[in-house]
């Protein structure tokens, strides 16, 4: 594996964080908090190495690949980018404010701070994924 297959992995993290997010919120809908803990762990991990692979790519890549499809897929392009970078910076602060209620055992600050958490956190994994697609897969660079 090369630095030029990091956008990849990273939309492949991104996807499996999707699912274990969506999974974690199923089981403790269904009252099954061991689960959803578990899912949840395994989607911050998932994360946590998302976040990783993503700044060693960028740390390591000199020119950041730019759209350059016309239309409406451009506007749709730019409208999830500039609304899934800052969302994106907000996700590791929200986790932190979920999460240290969550291991201390106050339920309820935890619950109040994943009702936002969790759709952030979903929108920007989701959204992280519709970015690669768009950039590599869907309308890629041309190369001259």
């Amino acid at each position: 594996m090369n630095v030029q297959d990091l956008p990849l992995l990273n939309a492949s993290l991104n996807g499996t964080a999707t699912a274990l997010i969506v999974a974690g919120l199923i089981a403790i809908k269904s009252g099954r908090t061991a689960l959803h803990r578990a899912l949840m762990f395994g989607a911050i991990v998932v994360s946590a190495v998302f976040l990783t692979s993503y700044l060693i790519y960028h740390f390591n890549v000199a020119a950041v690949t730019k759209f350059t499809h016309p239309g409406w897929p451009r506007t749709v392009y730019y409208f999830i980018l500039l609304t899934h970078i800052p969302l994106a910076a907000a996700v590791l602060p929200l986790l932190v404010l979920t999460v240290v209620p969550a291991v201390r055992g106050r339920y309820d600050a935890h619950k109040r701070w994943a009702k936002i958490t969790a759709p952030v956190w979903l929108y920007v994994s989701v959204t992280g994924v519709l970015v690669y697609l768009m950039l590599y897969v869907w309308y890629p660079p041309v190369v001259v």
